[in-house]
This record gives C-alpha cells, structure tokens and sequence, in this order.
C-alpha cells in the first residue's frame, strides 16, 4: 500500500513566515493526485516536504503504514522527478537509468534487466549510448522519468517537470506520463503519483483528483470535472479555466415574481433552486460568476433578460472565437462558436451587442466568504 496522507501538514521558515498551514490531504494508493496553484502558493514546498528534501514545521505525513517525518528521502520508497532533468552529463543514457540501482547494490543482471524495462516503455531503447547533450529536451525529460521508474517506487513524485519544454513537446509528454501511469496500473503494480505544476491544463488533463492551493491552504480536492463545473469558492472558480470565468459584484433583490440578482445595470431571474440558496441574502453583496461559454452574444435583442454591451476585443482560436464586451464599468467574456460569432465579427469592433447568460449555469458567492453558495 502506498497511501499518501498529509495530517495537518505545516510549514514555517526561521524568519517566521507560515508557508503551509496545517494542510490535511488524503491521496489513494495508484491515485494521479495534482497540486496546482499560483506562484508562491507552496505546492513545491508542500512536495519537497513529502520527499524529505524540506523540513516539516508540525503536523504528520505518512506513505502506507509508515509516518516519513524525520525518515531520509531515501528511506521513503519515493522517486522524484524535477524540472531540470539533473542527468549526470558525463553518463550515458544507459548509465544516468542504472546510476541509483548500482547504489543500492542491486545484482548485475536485475539492474539490466530494469533498465531495459523502462527504456522499452519510455522508447528510449536507441539512445541507451548517448550523452545527456545529445538529447532533445523531450528525450531527456523522458531519461528523467526512466531514472525514476527503474527505482520501482511506492510514490511518483513530479516537480513542474515539463516547464522546460515547448508547447508541443509538453502535450506530448503529459500523454506519455499519464499512459505511463495507466501502464503501471493495469500491469498490477500500480505507484501512486503526486503531481506538481502551475499549469491548469496539465492538471485537468492529467489527475484523478486535483488539489488547489492558495497561499499555503487547500481551496478544493476534487476531480476535473467538479473543480470546472462546481468550484466550491470563487479563487477556485477563477482559476480553473481559459478564458477564466467572468465575476462581478451584485446584489440579491426581491420583486413581486420572486428574487433577482443585479449585475451592473441589469436584473436577472432567478430559478426556484437559486432563490431556495440563496434566500438569506436578501440586500446582501454578492458575486455572480458565469463561463464564457454561457454567454451568448447577438447583434439583435434576445428578448428579456438580456443586456447591451460594446465589442471592443475579438480573439480568433480557429474553432472558436473569444468575444470582449464592455459592460458598464466591468469586461465580459464570451465563447462563441466560429459559425455563431461570424455575424458578429464581420459588424466590427466597437458595435453595440446583445448578451444573455444561461442563468441555469451561473455561480453566486458569499460577498465576504467567497464560498460558493449556489452548489
């Protein structure tokens, strides 16, 4: 078993300041778990804290039955891969993959053996006899996983490990690092992996579950799905997504048909389950939040429940375009298909346009907790 558990988990440097604070994280033997944040949010230190490579300020942390705290990273039955490959330049490829197995004193033939294994899984099988600068930057990324998999550990630990790499490379190694971890699963000998990066895309495309931090706290744990479509605050809601979620300030209201939420100049109805949520905010501050893609735009009027806004950015994705309005004081986002925006687009910038919101999608949070209040 390979259970990850942190209890508690924190983390204080001599100066004073608290960068983790008291985290509690459950991550399940063979679990993909990511940690995704902002810069200085601590995911980095949260994971050099379970590798042993920092020290741990309170709290517990535990791989299977055994609690690691003062443990050695050597001692944790953990492999880490980081950002900047640290292969040994005067090795060969063959070398830097058998290089911590020599260490351990393993037999001759078995080092071999799971050097092989993992060079055929990572195809790395013609570039056993080159010299790390002979590598691509995706060929040595790759040497850098091999180098963990030959360990044959309980727990996959990644440090941003595809920061260095272009665009096209990194696509392609998030395929082969999350194939490889259903490789291991299903062959029986599952590892469970923690995950580290900045990247929103890396992490949605690449977890079980992931974990978003903040500024040393835990803001959700949850799958893909949950952190885009039921973000339980609104940094959550924010921060998962591209273009990010559109949030204003607004008020609940009450009129004889039943509760409303102001945005700007505009008063919007809400369902029977939205007013249920949200009736004791009453004449209380609020933020609406609502994907750009529940936004539709028109150059003619929807009816009711619609607004005005002027259309002063367009960006061109190709299948899709991302439409800018000006509202009032505030910017909207919206996602609009290529063949609905077409109408729009040949109008030109600075036109006056429709917009509605699919008010069965919208978010509504706590003006001063920022809780999501419409789960």
């Amino acid at each position: 078993m390979a259970e990850v558990i942190f209890n508690k988990l924190e983390k204080v440097y001599s100066n004073g300041f608290k960068a983790v604070h008291g985290i509690d994280l459950n991550i399940a033997d063979g679990e993909f778990m990511v940690i995704v944040g902002p810069s200085g949010c601590a995911k980095s230190t949260t994971l050099r804290m379970l590798a042993g490579l920092e020290t741990i300020s309170g709290g517990e942390i535990r791989i299977g039955e055994k609690v690691v705290n003062n443990l050695p990273p050597k001692a944790r039955g953990i492999a880490m891969v980081f950002q900047n490959y640290a292969l040994y330049p005067h090795m060969t490829v063959r070398e830097n993959l058998a290089f911590g197995l020599k260490l351990s004193k393993l037999p001759k033939e078995q080092i071999n053996q799971q050097v092989e294994d993992a060079a055929k899984l990572l195809e790395l099988e013609d570039l056993l006899d080159r010299l790390p600068r002979q590598l691509s930057g995706g060929q040595a990324q790759r040497v850098a996983v091999g180098r963990a998999i030959v360990k044959k550990p309980d727990v996959f630990l990644f440090d941003e490990p595809l920061s260095n790499l272009d665009a096209k490379l990194r696509a392609s190694m998030r395929i082969r690092i999350s194939d490889l971890h259903k490789q291991l699963k299903k062959s029986g000998k599952p590892a469970t992996t923690v995950y580290v990066t900045h990247d929103q895309t890396e992490a949605m495309t690449m977890g079980d579950r992931i974990c978003v931090m903040k500024l040393g706290h835990i803001m959700q744990v949850d799958t893909p799905d949950n952190l885009y479509h039921k973000p339980k605050n609104m940094f959550v809601a924010g921060f998962i997504g591209a273009p990010e979620m559109n949030i204003k300030p607004a008020k609940i209201v009450r009129r004889d048909d039943g509760l409303h939420i102001t945005v700007g100049e505009d008063l919007l109805a809400l369902n029977a389950s939205q007013q249920e949520k949200v009736a004791h905010y009453v004449d209380k501050e609020v933020h609406f939040g609502i994907r750009p893609e529940y936004v539709d735009v028109s150059t003619t009027s929807f009816g009711t429940s619609c607004g005005r806004g002027k259309l002063i950015r367009i960006e061109n994705m190709g299948h899709e375009y991302f439409l800018y309005l000006q509202v009032g004081d505030f910017e909207l986002t919206a996602r609009i298909a290529s063949d609905a925006a077409k109408p729009i687009i040949d109008n030109g910038l600075q036109q006056q346009v429709w917009f509605r919101f699919e008010m069965d999608k919208c978010h509504i949070f706590d003006g001063e907790t920022q809780e999501n209040i419409s789960l």
